[in-house]
C-alpha cells in the first residue's frame, strides 16, 4: 500500500480537511483479518473502529465508492473474506437479504483494478448467490424480491408490527416472534423494500457486463429478469399522485415512506425514468443535517419537542448522503449536491472523524432510538464509520470530479457548483497510473478537455495509460 496518497485542493477549507479526514478514517480501519476464501490473515477494511469483522454491505459499498480505486489489494482481500466455499460452490455470505450488493461493489473493484482473475470469481459468486435468493427469496406473485431494506438490519427502520421481536433490536429475529405470519420459502421476512429490489435489478445488470467483460455468453434469462424487475418495481412502488416511490409492500398495507438509499439507487440505475427523476427531487424531504435514510422517523420514537428519531428512521447516515448527492450530481442537481457535500464537510471537521449516523436537525452525532431488552432506548453513534468516510469520496470522485469508471476508462463530468474556481485532484492511483485532474470552474459542461496538453473527446482517460498523466478540465456553467 502506497505511503501516498490523492490530495485535493479546492479552495474551500472544510471540504480540502474533510477529504483529508476521510482518507484517515478509512487508512484507519485497515487492519490484518482472515475470514471467508482469505487462507490467511491479510489487510481487509473493517466497517468502523467498533467492528471486529469486515461486514458484507460494507466492503461492496466502500469498494463502489472508491476505496477500491484507492487501496485496491486491500478491497480485493475485503471482499474475498466475505464469500464462502461449501461443496466447490463460491457464494456470498452475510446477512442474506442485501447481500447481492456485494456483486456491485466486485464490478467496480474490476472497473477500478482490471483484474479479470477476480472478474472470473465475482461472476461465479454472484451467478450462484442469484440462483439461492430466487430459489428462496423471490416472490412470483409480485416478481419481486422479499427482505428487509439495504442496511436496515435494525428494527427501527420499520413500521410497528416489525418491531414485534420481543425486545431484539435486530429485524433477523422477526420471524421466530411471528410465526403465524412468515413467507414461505426462505428466511421468512414477508416484505419487499425499495432499495433491495433495486439492488436485485442492477446485480443482473452487472452480472450480465461481467459475462460480456469476460468473453462469455451471459444467461440469457438475466436480461429478461431485470426488464422485469424494473417494470415490477414501477408498477408497486412509484406512487404518482405524490411523486416518489413508497418503502415497502408487504402484507400489512405496506409503508409509504420516503428512503433516501432506495431513490438514490432508482435514480443512479436508470429505474427512475426522466420524469419520475424529476419528481423525486422535488419531492424528497431534505433535512437541516442531510437526506435520512428513511422520512419520516416511526410514531414510536417520536418525542414532544420533536428532536427524536428512529435509528435507522429519521436519522442521517452518510453513506446515504453520498448516493444521493451523487444521483444529484449526474442529474445537475447543483443546490441538493452541495447541500450534502458541505454539510458532511463541515461535520467531519467539527468531529476530526466520519462517525456512523447524524441528528437530522442538529446535526450532532447521534446513534438514534431502537428497541431494546430495556425498552426503546438511545444507541450509540459508531467512530470512524468507513462507508460514512468513503460516501464522502463518492461525493467528490463521482460528483464533483464527476467520474464515470467503464471498462475502457473514466469518463468525465465534473459539477463545481459557484464559488468552486478551480480544484485539484493530485496522485490519484488508477490502475497503472498516477492522475493528476485540474478542473477550472464553476460550470457543470465541459468547455475544454486536455490529456497531458493533448484535446481530447470524447472526455476519457483510457485504461490502458501507463505513468503520470495530467488532465486539465474548463467548465462553463449552463444553469
Amino acid at each position: 500500500m502506497s505511503c501516498y496518497f490523492p490530495h485535493l485542493h479546492t479552495g474551500d477549507r472544510e471540504i480540502d480537511r474533510a477529504f483529508r479526514i476521510a482518507i484517515g478514517n478509512l487508512v484507519g480501519n485497515i487492519v490484518p483479518h482472515k475470514s471467508g476464501l482469505l487462507d490467511r490473515p491479510k489487510p481487509v477494511v473493517m466497517a468502523g473502529l467498533d467492528y471486529g469483522r469486515p461486514w458484507t454491505r460494507d466492503a461492496a459499498i466502500n469498494a463502489w465508492n472508491g476505496a477500491g480505486l484507492l487501496f485496491p489489494d486491500v478491497t480485493h482481500n475485503t471482499l474475498l473474506s466475505t464469500l464462502e466455499r461449501t461443496d466447490a460452490i463460491v457464494r456470498i455470505a452475510g446477512q442474506y437479504w442485501d447481500a447481492i450488493i456485494w456483486a456491485i461493489g466486485a464490478w467496480w473493484q474490476y472497473l477500478y483494478s482490471g483484474d479479470r482473475d477476480f472478474l472470473a470469481l465475482a461472476l461465479e459468486a454472484t451467478c450462484h448467490s442469484l440462483a439461492h435468493l430466487e430459489s428462496t427469496e423471490f416472490d412470483a406473485s409480485v416478481n419481486l424480491f422479499r427482505g428487509p431494506a439495504v442496511c436496515g438490519d435494525g428494527v427501527a427502520a420499520y413500521p410497528d408490527v416489525y418491531a414485534r421481536t420481543g425486545g431484539s433490536s435486530e429485524i433477523l429475529d422477526w420471524p421466530r416472534f411471528n410465526p403465524q405470519a412468515v413467507s414461505k420459502p426462505g428466511y421468512g421476512i414477508p416484505m419487499h423494500a425499495l432499495s433491495t429490489n433495486c439492488v436485485y435489478y442492477y446485480a443482473y445488470v452487472v452480472a450480465e457486463r461481467m459475462a460480456s467483460e469476460l468473453g462469455m455468453p451471459p444467461d440469457p434469462t438475466w436480461a429478461a429478469k431485470a426488464e422485469a424487475l424494473k417494470e415490477a418495481i414501477n408498477r408497486y412502488f412509484w406512487q404518482p399522485d405524490v411523486g416518489y416511490y413508497r418503502y415497502l409492500v408487504d402484507p400489512f398495507g405496506g409503508c409509504d415512506h420516503q428512503e433516501g438509499l432506495g431513490h438514490s439507487f432508482a435514480l443512479l440505475f436508470g429505474i427512475a425514468d426522466a420524469e419520475q427523476a424529476e419528481a423525486i427531487f422535488r419531492h424528497q424531504y431534505i433535512a437541516p443535517a442531510g437526506i435520512p435514510c428513511v422520512w419520516p422517523t416511526f410514531a414510536r420514537y417520536e418525542s414532544a419537542d420533536g428532536m427524536s428519531f428512529g435509528r435507522h428512521s429519521g436519522t442521517v447516515w452518510p453513506h446515504v448522503q453520498g448516493f444521493w448527492a451523487h444521483a444529484a450530481a449526474l442529474y445537475g442537481k447543483v443546490d441538493l449536491f452541495e447541500h450534502e457535500l458541505r454539510k458532511l464537510a463541515h461535520h467531519a471537521c467539527r468531529d476530526l472523524q466520519f462517525a456512523e449516523i447524524y441528528h437530522p436537525i442538529s446535526g450532532e452525532i447521534y446513534g438514534g432510538m431502537q428497541e431494546s431488552d430495556q425498552g426503546i432506548r438511545e444507541w450509540k453513534s459508531c467512530s470512524w464509520q468507513s462507508w460514512s468516510a468513503t460516501g464522502f469520496m463518492r461525493m467528490i470522485f463521482m460528483g464533483l470530479v464527476g467520474m464515470t469508471f467503464e471498462p475502457n476508462g473514466i469518463r468525465f463530468k465534473p459539477l463545481l457548483p459557484e464559488g468552486f474556481k478551480c480544484v485539484r485532484l493530485s496522485r490519484l492511483p488508477y490502475r497503472g497510473m498516477s492522475v493528476d485532474i485540474q478542473i477550472e470552474g464553476p460550470g457543470n459542461q465541459i468547455a475544454e478537455f486536455r490529456i497531458n496538453g493533448r484535446s481530447v473527446y470524447p472526455p476519457i482517460l483510457s485504461a490502458t495509460g501507463s505513468g503520470e498523466q495530467r488532465i486539465t478540465i474548463k467548465m462553463m456553467p449552463s444553469w
